[in-house]
C-alpha cells in the first residue's frame, strides 16, 4: 500500500517549502489539529461565463494541490493526515448551478491522495460567490487532523 506521499509523488506532485515567508500563515496547528487558510487556482474567472464546470473542476485541483503542499511544509509529510474538512469556493455567475461539480476536483484529488474512505473521507462544503479576491475562480480551505 502507498503513503500519502507516495501517492502524491505518483500524481506528479512535488510538494515544496516557499522561498519567502508569506505575509499570513498558509497552514496553522492547533493541538492535533492543521487550518489551512484559502488556497486559490491559477485560472482567473467566473464558472458559468468564462469556464464551465469540468473546467473549474480542474482549477479546484490546481488549489487543493497547492494546500496540501501548505499542510506539507507545516507537518512535514502527508502520511499522518486525516483530511476532516474542505470548503471550496467557486466564482460563479448567478445561473451556475454546478459548484459541487466544480468542488469535487479537490474531494476527488484528496481522495486519490489520503483513499476514498478512512483518512480521506471528509466533510465538505462548496458555495457559488459573487467574486473570489483577485476574480480567483476557485478558493479552497480545510481542516486536517494530524493522528
Amino acid at each position: 500500500m502507498s503513503t500519502p506521499d507516495e501517492k502524491a509523488k505518483a500524481l506528479g506532485v512535488a510538494f515544496q517549502k516557499p522561498e519567502t515567508p508569506t505575509y499570513l500563515d498558509k497552514c496553522a496547528r492547533v493541538g492535533n489539529l492543521l487550518f489551512a487558510s484559502g488556497h486559490v487556482s491559477k485560472k482567473v474567472g467566473k464558472c458559468g461565463s468564462d469556464f464551465t464546470a469540468d473546467e473549474g473542476y480542474e482549477a479546484a485541483k490546481e488549489a487543493v494541490l497547492d494546500l496540501l503542499n501548505s499542510v506539507w511544509v507545516e507537518n512535514g509529510t502527508l502520511n499522518n493526515i486525516r483530511v476532516v474538512r474542505l470548503l471550496g469556493c467557486v466564482n460563479a455567475t448567478p445561473d451556475f448551478n454546478d459548484c459541487s461539480k466544480v468542488i469535487n476536483g479537490a474531494s476527488d484529488t484528496v481522495h486519490e491522495i489520503f483513499g476514498k474512505g478512512g483518512a480521506g473521507h471528509h466533510a465538505r462544503s462548496a458555495l457559488g460567490f459573487a467574486t473570489l479576491p483577485f476574480n480567483f475562480t476557485v478558493e479552497v480551505e480545510g481542516i486536517f487532523e494530524v493522528l
